[in-house]
């Protein structure tokens, strides 16, 4: 049952994967996530944590990206295996 829960982005591990299930931020910073591939389905993995946790970097659509803590609060993901 826990795999049908959402999750926020930001409370993923390093090693951890995960699928989108929405996006909850607003406006631009809406846009430029949608852009950046952080779209419903997705997958994705986090490569690593800077040393204070912020930012992560992340495997999404084979590419590496950095995101910020306050931005991977917006995204809601559920955990897959």
């Amino acid at each position: 049952m826990t795999q049908n829960l959402s999750i926020p982005l930001s409370l993923l591990q390093p090693g951890d994967q995960g699928e989108v299930v929405q996006v909850q931020a607003q406006g631009p910073i809406r846009q430029r996530l949608l852009e950046m591939g952080f779209i419903r389905g997705a997958r994705l993995r986090v490569e690593k944590l800077a040393p204070l946790g912020d930012p992560m970097e992340l495997v999404i659509k084979g590419y590496h990206l950095s995101l910020r803590r306050e931005e991977s609060v917006c995204i809601l993901v559920q955990r897959v295996a």
